[in-house]
C-alpha cells in the first residue's frame, strides 16, 4: 500500500475485467486520433479473451492492477524475456501497458507505476526498462523524459492497416 493506491498482482481470472479497462484506458488515448472503425477492429483484436488469457498466463508477463479508494485505476504490464515486443536482451524489463482510466489521470499513479517496474527490475538484476510510446503521444514522451527515459530508436505498430510510429524509449538503471 502507497498514498497513491494498492498495487493488485492480476491473473488469468481477472481477463474480463482487465479487457474492460484496456479497452477503456486505449480508447480514451487513441480514439480521438484514428476513425471508429479502425478503433473497433483493433480493440476486438488486441483485447480478444484468449489473446489476453494467454498473456496473462505468460511467466514472462506481469500484470497488476493499481487501485485507489477499493476502485482499479489502471494496471501495468510488465514483460522480460521473450515476452519483449522487441528484442532488448536478457538485462531489460519492458513496460508494455501503463494505462490509467480518465477519471485517475493527473494523480501521480503513473510515476509510481513507473517506479514499481525499477524496482521490480532492479530486483530481477535487469540493468534498463524500456517502453514504446506513439510519436504523437506528445504528454507521455514528455511525462517519460521526466522520468529519465531516453529515445532510442523506434519501431512501426499498426493500427488496422494504419502503420503508425512508436518510439523505443530506455532508462538505464
Amino acid at each position: 500500500m502507497t498514498e497513491k493506491g494498492k498495487l493488485k498482482r492480476i491473473g488469468v481470472k481477472d481477463w474480463q475485467q482487465l479487457q474492460q479497462i484496456s479497452i477503456e484506458t486505449y480508447t480514451d488515448t487513441f480514439g480521438p486520433y484514428n476513425p471508429p472503425e479502425i478503433m473497433d477492429d483493433f480493440l476486438t483484436t488486441a483485447y480478444e479473451s484468449k489473446k489476453l488469457q494467454r498473456e496473462l498466463a505468460n511467466p514472462d508477463s506481469r500484470f497488476y492492477f493499481i487501485e485507489l479508494n477499493d476502485e482499479v485505476a489502471g494496471y501495468l504490464k510488465l514483460n522480460v524475456n521473450d515476452a519483449q515486443s522487441e528484442k532488448m536482451g536478457p538485462d531489460s524489463l519492458e513496460v508494455e501497458r501503463i494505462y490509467i482510466r480518465p477519471a485517475f489521470k493527473h494523480q501521480g499513479l503513473g510515476t509510481y507505476l513507473i517506479q514499481v517496474a525499477e524496482k521490480l527490475a532492479a530486483e530481477n538484476h535487469k540493468a534498463k526498462i524500456w517502453l514504446g510510446v506513439w510519436e504523437h503521444n506528445d504528454p507521455a514522451k514528455q511525462f517519460y523524459e521526466k522520468l529519465g527515459f531516453k529515445r532510442i530508436g523506434q519501431h512501426s505498430f499498426f493500427m488496422g492497416d494504419d502503420e503508425q510510429t512508436d518510439f523505443l524509449m530506455q532508462k538505464v538503471l
